[in-house]
């Protein structure tokens, strides 16, 4: 899925070269799932271990909004309901464990436990909204569309500095990634991706890889750095029907992340157009349609 700050011309054609970057589970961007991937990971076995990702969140004591306590099982044998509500309503989380599919749904499981207060808040608002259109017989809804894209493609912007924020929401790539990269790297942004789908992705990466990034503001005097479960917590107290809209959700090409990708050291890697785009208006400013 990718979003409209980078063009799906330079998805995965010619796969960005510059290799040597770590791009398996050690790498920066799945900080986050590092306590339980490596001891997860269902590549060598071809199978995911539902025993070990239960005992893990019983551990974490990962629950529904309702208080369920959560628990992943077998898809084929998961009762014939709607996925949200199936997680919404016994706090079965449907998981394929083998073949297409298991990549996707175990990173759905990394991120329930490294995010369980936000994944359980964006399950909640899922099973909100279907109830809605179920009886209104309309479509998915705005409230769908955006914690759909949240869930499966986003990353938490965390900023203290409301100008890097202000960057990236009006996309000015290089006062956000050059002139701004000193008080980025810092401690001025913290990234944390959240979405399975892009998580899958990233094991692959590719230069024009975008998510769509929630903003987290902070007061300028709190901790740098802040993540885990206050991150957690605090963001899941933000995820309101009244403020989550895709509108809200800002495109981020991912290897622009200063220390994410050797190449980006280099000023000039933000110099293409492809990846890097403007803001529809700036563009459109720039290069206003012709009158003839």
């Amino acid at each position: 899925m990718e979003c409209d700050g980078a063009s799906s011309d330079v998805r995965r054609t010619g796969a960005w070269s510059e290799r040597e970057h770590a791009d398996g589970l050690d790498a920066v961007w799945f900080d986050p799932f590092q306590p339980w991937a490596a001891r997860s990971d269902p590549r060598p076995a071809g199978r995911i271990d539902l025993v070990l990702l239960n005992g893990f969140a019983t551990a974490r004591g990962v629950r529904t909004e309702a208080g369920l306590p959560l628990r992943f099982v077998e898809a084929r044998l998961a009762a014939a309901t709607a996925y949200e509500c199936s997680i919404g309503e016994s706090g079965a989380v449907p998981t394929r464990v083998h073949g297409p599919g298991m990549l996707h749904d175990w990173f759905n499981a990394l991120a329930w436990l490294a995010f369980p207060r936000i994944k359980a808040r964006l399950n909640r608002l899922h099973g909100e909204a279907l109830a809605a259109c179920a009886g209104s017989g309309t479509g998915r809804g705005a409230l769908r569309d955006a914690a759909t894209l949240l869930d499966e493609n986003g990353a938490l912007f965390v900023c203290r500095d409301p100008s890097l924020a202000a960057c990236l929401c009006c996309r000015d790539w290089r006062a956000l990634f050059v002139d701004g990269r000193e008080r980025f790297v810092v401690g001025g942004v913290t990234v944390r991706v959240l979405g399975h789908d892009l998580c899958e992705k990233l094991l692959a990466p590719y230069k024009a890889m975008c998510a769509h990034a929630w903003v987290v503001e902070l007061p300028p005097d709190s901790p740098a750095g802040q993540c885990g479960d206050a991150l957690d917590a605090m963001v899941a107290t933000r995820l309101q029907p009244e403020t989550l809209r895709v509108a809200k959700l800002c495109p981020l090409p991912l290897l622009g992340v200063p220390g994410w990708w050797p190449a980006n050291a280099d000023p000039a890697f933000y110099d293409d157009p492809v990846v890097f785009r403007r803001a529809r208006r700036e563009r459109e400013e720039r290069n206003p349609p012709s009158l003839a």
